[in-house]
């Protein structure tokens, strides 16, 4: 998968405008003002370059911790998960998920950044790792977020469903870096639903999931936020930072959001810009029965093809 990245650079002075310059100074200023009018060449060329990077998915492994555990400080932000012990989960049980990694590294870069993780994709199913630390203290963020911004009716679904251990819910994470397209995110959903089945058919762990619960970042107006005052929002005030996530959104059984504002963003993040529009930064939660994820990378087929 390859996306273009355009290089930014401070733009330097016009060509016209330095002959301009050129007429009216002596000898001396005309040496310096060719140099700036080189200069401005050169950065115009740097602006117009065009930088496409190859990503390619690969099986998780124990040198994706760091990785992966950067990538979910940006989903949890200042939560109390125990991301060490979720990353560990994900590794261990790496039949299911994957990472995107740069699929050729320049000789200019530094050996560091060479299996540097650029978003993963994977699944917690949260029935059979009950007890778990990290599988209870992800139930109780959502039940408790849940409970300060919703009515009861709603507190009492969630918590019933979280609580049916004849129908498991997988918590799905699919993260990456901000400026990672959201065509990459379509095979990798439809690789990972396949990886689900085959679990399923040899008796693997992370097998058949009924709900798929997801923690979405999203975003809305501060002024729309304060009119509702509540963890209901319409889609046409959220916006989604995977644009796919929107999707699940849709068809989602269950749905609300709670705010993070008092939390900072990690970087990794990314930060929106809305000019003079103040956004007020959310976690949307979402509950999407199994038998409607077809319908999810139908809207993401048409998505992409438009």
């Amino acid at each position: 998968m390859a996306t273009g990245v355009k290089r930014r650079k401070a733009e330097g002075p016009s060509k016209s405008r330095l002959v301009e310059e050129e007429e009216e100074e002596d000898s001396d200023d005309q040496e310096s003002d060719s140099e700036l009018e080189s200069d401005g060449e050169e950065d115009e060329e740097e602006i117009n370059e065009e930088v496409n990077i190859e990503f390619e998915a690969h099986t998780i492994t124990d040198s994706d911790k760091n990785g992966m555990q950067k990538l979910l400080q940006q989903l949890f932000l200042k939560a109390p998960i125990n991301i060490g012990d979720l990353t560990d989960i994900l590794i261990q049980q790496n039949h299911i998920g994957s990472v995107i990694k740069q699929t050729e590294v320049t000789e200019e870069s530094d050996d560091d950044d060479d299996d540097e993780v650029f978003g993963f994709i994977s699944l917690l199913n949260l029935t059979e790792r009950k007890g778990t630390e990290c599988a209870e203290q992800i139930k109780e963020l959502v039940l408790s977020q849940c409970e300060k911004n919703c009515e009861q009716n709603l507190v009492e679904q969630l918590d019933k469903l979280l609580s049916d251990t004849t129908k498991p819910v997988g918590f799905l994470l699919s993260e990456r870096f901000i400026n990672v397209p959201p065509q990459i995110a379509l095979p990798m959903h439809q690789q990972l639903q396949k990886e689900i089945a085959e679990a399923q058919r040899t008796n693997k762990p992370c097998g058949k999931c009924y709900f798929y619960l997801l923690i979405s970042k999203t975003y809305t107006n501060k002024k729309n936020a304060k009119k509702r005052g509540s963890g209901t929002h319409q889609k046409a005030e959220l916006m989604f930072s995977n644009a796919e996530e929107e999707f699940f959104y849709e068809q989602s059984a269950l749905k609300f959001s709670y705010s993070v504002e008092e939390e900072s963003d990690s970087c990794l993040g990314g930060r929106w810009s809305f000019e003079d529009t103040p956004m007020k930064p959310l976690r949307t939660v979402m509950v999407v029965p199994a038998d409607r994820m077809s319908a999810v990378m139908e809207k993401f087929k048409e998505y992409l093809s438009v």
